[in-house]
């Protein structure tokens, strides 16, 4: 993210990066002040904005597995962005070592590993269908002779903020 959490990938209802002149498009079509063309592009997009749906990616999936035509979409532009960002990144940092995927989507949605992670055996990726399937819990999900190890490491975000805040606490005494 950047100044603020629009830059970067596409979420579940943030746009994302997107073409500035795009913005001043929509201003002009909608007739949108700037604060209601921020709160749309942070609370509107995204994922949600394309669906329709939801900004939950397991209902995205389980519409799109019945054949819903804009949540395949959705989900195909996010592991677009997603392979986007890896093939950047190592292309800024000269390689990559290993991939690691987190948090609700990367340590349960297998599809979007899978295509994110995708064609990139230029770079040394080279992805194992069936240890893939693995959900919520630590795993390699690469090939043995992948050059890049691809990983799932799960995530306990509200035990972090539990102890950051406790130390927090501590020190104020």
């Amino acid at each position: 993210m950047g100044l603020t959490p629009l830059e970067g990938l596409m979420m579940g209802s943030r746009s994302g990066d997107i073409d500035p002149s795009a913005v001043t498009y929509l201003m002009d079509k909608t007739g949108m002040k700037p604060q209601e063309m921020a709160e749309y592009l942070n609370k509107q997009s995204g994922v949600l904005g394309i669906t329709g749906i939801s900004s939950d990616m397991r209902e995205i999936e389980s519409a799109a597995a019945e054949g819903n035509k804009r949540a395949q979409l959705a989900l195909d532009m996010y592991n677009y962005r997603i392979k986007k960002y890896i093939g950047a990144y190592a292309a800024a940092m000269g390689g990559v070592d290993i991939i690691v995927w987190t948090a609700g989507v990367g340590e349960n949605q297998t599809g979007t590993r899978l295509d994110a992670c995708s064609d990139l055996e230029f770079l040394g990726i080279k992805m194992d269908a069936e240890a893939n399937k693995v959900r919520g819990k630590e795993a390699i999900i690469s090939t043995p002779d992948s050059k890049v190890t691809v990983c799932v490491i799960p995530t306990d975000e509200e035990l972090v903020i539990a102890s950051d805040t406790q130390k927090l606490v501590s020190k104020l005494g």
